[in-house]
């Protein structure tokens, strides 16, 4: 499960450059970008466990999938994992939806 080292990264990363006791983290989370919401929320918990972010609330934002067809030029969003254009090509560049990044960190003051 690598949303477990992902996330820990990311408590990591809160942890050195923010102060004080953290309230809220609010992640964004493309489609495309391999990660499961429901993982990381979960990894979340394990992870903030003994630190300044234990019993912080955890708000993920997805962002949906964006993909173009070098094929035929179409932009669409995929329904699912599998990227396959209606024109049959498997031969897309994905604009949108790999994110992963720190929204906002809300401290308790």
């Amino acid at each position: 499960m690598h949303e477990l080292s992902i996330t820990e990264s990311i408590v990591s990363a809160i942890m050195e450059r923010v102060e004080g006791r953290i309230q809220t983290v609010t992640l964004i989370v493309g489609r495309l970008s391999g990660m499961v919401p429901d993982s990381v929320s979960f990894c979340f918990d394990i992870c903030t466990q003994g630190t300044r972010l234990e019993g912080a609330t955890l708000d993920i934002i997805e962002m949906p999938g964006r993909v173009r067809c070098l094929t035929c030029g179409v932009e669409f969003e995929p329904p699912d994992a599998i990227l396959l254009c209606s024109c049959g090509s498997a031969n897309l560049d994905i604009v949108g939806g790999q994110e992963l990044r720190i929204k906002n960190v809300e401290v308790v003051v």
